[in-house]
């Protein structure tokens, strides 16, 4: 059964410590493609996944790395609000990059997910803006 529209994973995204290392192996393991972003300070490579669902690492200090996945949401507001509602906790609030929304959220016994709301399109033309997040 498809994911109503709006409620898919549109990414996904490998939070690691050592980000060459993971990219390495996944690029040769799979050949998808990586390609550097340039973010601030910061280090992240998008991936080219071959698929309908876009992919990125992202070099973080954590112990274990994970994957995270980011779901298409109509309203991040309504969205992260709903998960409290819900029980689960909040990680990182909703919050404004270049291309939309985003806020990262966890169930109770369940894993940590992104949710996203993008601009629209007119929005990121406006502003030469990349579709990527």
């Amino acid at each position: 059964m498809p994911p109503p529209p709006g409620n898919r994973v549109v990414h996904l995204e490998l939070c690691t410590p050592n980000l060459p290392r993971a990219c390495s192996f996944y690029t040769r393991l799979f050949d998808w493609r990586a390609e550097t972003v340039h973010i601030g300070a910061g280090r992240y490579l998008a991936l080219d996944l071959g698929a309908a669902v876009e992919g990125g690492v992202a070099e973080q200090d954590r112990e274990q790395p994970i994957w995270l996945p980011y779901v298409e949401v109509a309203d991040v507001e309504a969205a992260t609000n709903r998960a409290r509602s819900l029980g689960g906790s909040v990680s990182l609030e909703p919050r404004e990059g270049p291309t939309g929304w985003r806020s990262v959220v966890g169930g109770p016994a369940a894993a940590e997910i992104a949710l996203w709301q993008p601009k629209a399109p007119a929005a990121l033309a406006d502003n030469r803006l990349s579709p990527d997040l």
